[in-house]
């Protein structure tokens, strides 16, 4: 008699649920392409300027479609207050002569492999609208009857105190490099970090390059950071990722950026390092292009300094 009474009971239950049931209906936005510009201009170099077109979500994610991508034929043109200049648009398969060792520096891509990739960018290779620190520069894009601004400026460099190399408790000729910054006090500070070996023509960027002194606004401090040059998966001895060994020489980077800047890498880099996680927050990445148009126009204010990694 139990039983029944429980069949019945269960029963009656799901009907009540079920009843409470009601069929949600979700109204996702169709896909709506932008344009997407992505530039940057530092201290002593040319203004650099990528364009491409935004995916759908679902739309092929291999190299031909990356580099289909990118567009040609826009008017690119940058102003530091006295001079303005359009830039000119040049591919990576079709290069000035002479201009190989810049154009590896600028797509990260080494010299004898530059032909094998069609990556077209807009830049000068006039001297006068290079970037000096100090000064702002207005960029203006027109393409297809649309035109898309937006502002930057080079910041005063902050110099670190010192670098300095030690061992890692594992190991007598490998470890970390090490820096000493003082950030300076009231006011904004933003902060991107690379490295290389000093025969490598690209820098390197650790994990989370990016940071700003919400944290240590004013203080002094010592942080250590890897050598992201052989942090890859397919370094051996496996043992030895990420770690410079002794007698290597390294070329730092630390470079000021401007707030918006970072807010937009900051967002950038986690958005990077969470892809297919399914529990990461969504995040849509800011913007600093007015007009409609997606991306980042930055401006970054270099210091450098040479490591030679003793004791």
């Amino acid at each position: 008699m139990k039983t029944a009474h429980s069949i019945l009971f269960i029963g009656i239950l799901s009907l009540i649920v079920s009843s409470c049931t009601k069929e949600v209906k979700i109204d996702i936005p169709g896909y709506e392409e932008q344009l997407v510009i992505d530039g940057n201009i530092e201290t002593g170099m040319p203004p650099i300027v990528l364009i491409s077109r935004s995916s759908d979500i679902y739309a092929p994610t291999n190299l031909d479609a990356y580099l289909n991508g990118f567009v040609s034929g826009a008017v690119v043109t940058v102003s530091n207050g006295t001079k303005t200049v359009e830039l000119t648009e040049i591919c990576t398969d079709n290069l000035p002569p002479g201009s190989e060792a810049m154009a590896s520096a600028v797509f990260g891509i080494p010299i004898d492999q530059l032909a094998s990739f069609h990556i077209c960018a807009y830049t000068s290779f006039d001297s006068d609208i290079w970037g000096e620190v100090g000064k702002t520069y207005n960029l203006t894009v027109t393409f297809e009857g649309k035109t898309y601004t937006s502002t930057t400026s080079i910041l005063q460099p902050t110099a670190l105190d010192s670098v300095y190399w030690k061992t890692d408790d594992n190991y007598t000729d490998r470890g970390y490099s090490w820096a000493t910054l003082s950030d300076p006090l009231n006011q904004y500070d933003a902060y991107r970090w690379e490295a290389k070996p000093i025969s490598d023509p690209v820098f390197y960027k650790p994990f989370q390059p990016f940071t700003d002194d919400q944290f240590f606004n004013g203080k002094t401090f010592d942080f250590s950071y890897e050598n992201a040059s052989n942090c890859n998966g397919t370094y051996e001895p496996a043992e030895y990722r990420c770690y410079y060994k002794l007698g290597d020489t390294v070329v730092i980077k630390v470079s000021k950026l401007p707030r918006d800047v970072f807010e937009f890498m900051e967002k950038k880099y986690t958005q990077i390092y969470s892809s297919g996680n399914p529990f990461a927050t969504p995040i849509n990445l800011p913007t600093n292009i007015v007009g409609g148009a997606l991306g980042i126009w930055a401006g970054y204010s270099p210091w450098y300094d040479t490591l030679i990694c003793l004791p």
